[in-house]
């Protein structure tokens, strides 16, 4: 069983405290901002490193996928072998393979520095949130610090835009990743000086479960994302889209009989929890939509320049700071669950109207003014919806569920944008150029927006209305 959270808590003071959250907030907005800060450096790696369109898809599927698929092998690890030793580890690993992709002399190699760098974030995400809940003490002061957790996921999304568009043109996109060489040798010396080991537990690991699920997930991505390109009824995608589900199911069944199972099934048994996870899973399937869509609209159709697409997020990069910061004061007037359902209903007002965009869509009317409704929405999204996903967790399941947190999160990111790619091209014929292009982008905002509407269902039916929803 994981220690409770209470005894570091009483032996933590409060400027200790301070740089425990400041350590786990920037090694996981670290990870968190590398899904994004390469969106705006696409075109650059597109001409430099020869991708194909379809392939540039892989530059996130291959980052979230091992994220997602490794989360909960890497958050069993930190119940076993130690969190703080994980999390040390995952930075580690992070690290050399963010200097191996800045360094990168073709896709192939990008590509699998992608796959193990995302592999450290799935090492290191688990102990995260593992080490706000064994760190800060139950009430106030872990809902401040879970609320500052999820808000970050917002807010490094939101930055990496920018940082990568600016970065892009100015320097190289290279440098978007070299920067996590410094931060990641900082937060290693820090952290054995702040943060205490965690009680270790005998146990084994759900090796099984771990290549079943990362193998079933990978397949079934791979199939929605080579559909975009080969159709639904070539042979190789139906094969792989079939291996895939198979394997999924082989998953569930491995976690129903597993003596210590990966994946706890009961975690599902609680319905804000499994509310949770499954409007993550919707809400971040359409936002990657909005990052990944956005930013080649305005250079591939509008003809901005890197620099340009990353501060014209700005918008929503500023407001969704904003209202982010104002989520643990918002939760103690209004409950989680009335502030999770109003920022996703605000979510999908800003993503359905810039579902209209068009060739000439102007930038201020079009684009800025539903931007700020996204971001603002995000800003109140996330931190609620960690906060949900560990809903009433004992400690024996806490890791699991942290992971699961962060599973939902990469694994909607990363078939959300697959299922986006694939449906992109939808009544499409006949268009060329940009017309093309911008319809394109329309329909995967629409989709998007789609998703973001079941995320609000799911979210208004099973979190806002419960009789805990007001803590």
């Amino acid at each position: 069983m994981p220690i409770d959270a209470a005894p570091l808590s009483q032996t933590s003071t409060a400027p200790r405290k301070a740089m425990i959250l400041t350590i786990i907030l920037a090694s996981y907005m670290m990870i968190v901002l590398d899904i994004s800060i390469v969106i705006t450096a696409l075109p650059k790696l597109h001409d430099e490193l020869g991708f194909t369109d379809t392939g540039l898809s892989w530059v996130q599927s291959a980052y979230t996928l091992a994220f997602g698929g490794f989360l909960l092998l890497g958050a069993r690890a930190g119940d076993i072998l130690g969190r703080r030793r994980m999390f040390l580890v995952g930075l580690a690993i992070f690290t050399v393979a963010s200097v191996v992709i800045a360094v990168a002399p073709s896709a192939a190699v990008m590509l699998a520095a992608r796959a193990v760098q995302g592999f450290g974030s799935a090492v290191l995400a688990p102990s995260t949130l593992a080490l706000i809940q064994t760190n800060f003490a139950a009430g106030p002061e872990r809902t401040r610090a879970v609320a500052l957790y999820g808000a970050i996921a917002g807010i490094a999304s939101s930055v990496g835009l920018v940082a990568g568009g600016v970065l892009a043109d100015l320097v190289s996109w290279r440098a978007g990743f070299l920067i996590n060489l410094p931060i990641g040798l900082a937060m290693i010396l820090a952290t054995p000086r702040f943060i205490a080991e965690t009680e270790r537990h005998a146990g084994r690991f759900d090796l099984a479960g771990a290549i079943t699920s990362t193998v079933g997930m990978t397949a079934l991505v791979y199939a929605v994302v080579r559909s975009a390109s080969s159709g639904w009824t070539d042979a190789a995608t139906l094969a792989t889209l079939a291996a895939g589900l198979v394997l999924l199911a082989v998953f569930v069944r491995v976690e129903r009989t597993a003596a210590q199972p990966i994946l706890p099934l009961a975690l599902f048994a609680h319905p804000v929890r499994a509310a949770a996870y499954a409007a993550r899973v919707f809400f971040l399937g359409g936002m990657i939509g909005f990052w990944f869509f956005i930013s080649l609209f305005l250079q591939d159709v509008a003809h901005w320049s890197p620099l340009a697409t990353g501060l014209a997020f700005l918008p929503t990069t500023l407001v969704n700071f904003a209202s982010a910061m104002a989520v643990p004061k918002l939760t103690r007037r209004f409950g989680n669950g009335r502030l999770l359902a109003t920022g996703l209903l605000i979510g999908v007002v800003g993503l359905g109207w810039l579902s209209r965009i068009d060739a000439g869509t102007s930038y201020a009317v079009g684009i800025a003014l539903p931007m700020i409704l996204i971001g603002f929405g995000q800003g109140l999204v996330l931190g609620p919806l960690t906060a949900a996903g560990i809903a009433d967790v004992d400690a024996r399941n806490a890791g699991a569920a942290s992971g699961l947190v962060n599973v939902s999160h990469q694994i909607g990111s990363a078939l959300g944008l697959s299922v986006l790619v694939a449906v992109a091209g939808i009544g499409s014929t006949g268009l060329r150029g940009t017309a093309l292009l911008a319809h394109r982008i329309s329909t995967a905002l629409t989709a998007g927006t789609l998703l973001l509407t079941v995320a609000t269902v799911l979210a208004m039916a099973f979190i806002a209305r419960r009789p805990g929803a007001r803590r």
